[in-house]
């Protein structure tokens, strides 16, 4: 998988990993206090509502952030690779985990224990203000995101979160573009703000159409341009990934 994005030209954004915006040597320090943990594809590092007790920061591989509502709703809030935080708000306030993280494929990660992490960004107010800068990024993007995604239909939005896997998390191939995200119709319907029955008559619309090839939580785009012009139909390019911030 490629690292989702650059840095837009006011600065750091949140698609900018916490561990890149460290110096070298916080970098090493903070990882040092931790242990490193290993987990397979399909494996939930994190559990939603469970009380938190450590930070993990993702050293290799690609993992999904989800979180499902009391009706069963269930959405994508975010993607996190190698050298993004995740884990932080809730060490942070004492509260329990807002979200579940799972890995898309093997994952290493350093976990800090709750008390060393606080008492690490108590005695560093480089590495704390790092860590506010990409809370508010996070939260500036969701925002942004919210915005754009008002003034969209659910078709164009949908188009829209494709088109921003496509370029973050995907193979390109021969065939068409192939996503590396395995996500069920109701994480997609929840990521755009629809029912799953909605999500699953866009995706067969498109099938029809010879835009996209889908299967069990599989999905190849064969035709970028017509994406792309549909998600510029409501004015706007694609949105972020990350719809909710989220620090689990």
């Amino acid at each position: 998988m490629t690292a989702p994005g650059l840095p837009g030209d006011s600065g750091l954004d949140d698609r900018v990993p916490f561990l890149a915006r460290l110096e070298t040597a916080d970098r090493g320090a903070l990882l040092g206090l931790g242990r490193e943990l290993a987990f397979k594809p399909r494996d939930v590092l994190l559990h939603q509502h469970e009380p938190s007790s450590f930070v993990l920061f993702v050293t290799h591989g690609w993992t999904k952030v989800t979180a499902a509502a009391v009706n069963g709703y269930e959405a994508l809030l975010a993607l996190r690779g190698p050298g993004d935080i995740i884990g932080e708000s809730a060490a942070l306030t004492g509260r329990p985990r807002s979200a579940t993280v799972t890995a898309l494929e093997a994952v290493r990660a350093v976990a800090v224990d709750r008390d060393r992490f606080t008492e690490f960004l108590g005695g560093s107010p480089t590495v704390s203000y790092a860590l506010l800068g990409l809370t508010s990024d996070r939260m500036r993007a969701a925002d942004q995101r919210r915005l754009e995604f008002a003034s969209m239909s659910v078709r164009e939005r949908l188009a829209a979160l494709l088109l921003e896997l496509a370029h973050t998390n995907a193979r390109y191939t021969k065939a068409g573009v192939e996503l590396l995200v395995p996500l069920s119709k109701q994480e997609l319907a929840g990521s755009v703000g629809a029912s799953r029955e909605m999500v699953q008559r866009l995706l067969k619309d498109l099938r029809e159409r010879g835009v996209v090839v889908t299967g069990r939580r599989t999905l190849k785009i064969v035709r970028m341009d017509v994406l792309r012009r549909i998600a510029r139909a409501e004015g706007g390019d694609c949105g972020r990934t990350a719809g909710v911030e989220s620090g689990f």
